[in-house]
């Protein structure tokens, strides 16, 4: 990486819901940012935690027993293997880490193809 990196300034570059864009990598994780709204199907990632930092906006993490609600500037970590369901009434930025090669639906199959900008 030569430069800062202007996380308002990569997302301005998509419109797509629940679709993660790559914008930095370190020590084998990726640093992404995304744009949600709306309900996230649940999911786990068995071998993975799973860390949420809101930029902008507000959501719910439900999780089976529970609901954390974050707002801008407020992150939260799912612990691997925890099942747990984004939601974001309005649209909502936020920055995403994990391991490389992660799918954010916890299955290949389903996942969105991650984009480098």
């Amino acid at each position: 990486m030569q430069d800062a990196v202007n996380l308002a300034e990569k997302l301005a570059q998509f419109n797509t819901h629940w679709s993660p864009r790559i914008v930095a990598g370190y020590n084998g994780n990726d640093v992404m940012v995304v744009k949600v709204q709306g309900a996230f199907v649940w999911h786990a990632h068995p071998d993975t935690d799973d860390f949420f930092l809101v930029l902008k906006g507000e959501i719910d993490i439900e999780l089976r027993d529970r609901v954390v609600t974050l707002c801008a500037g407020e992150m939260f970590v799912v612990p691997a293997g925890v099942e747990h369901r984004p939601v974001a009434r309005e649209e909502a930025h936020l920055l995403l880490i994990e391991p490389r090669g992660t799918p954010n639906t916890g299955d290949p199959a389903t996942a969105a193809v991650k984009v480098q900008i």
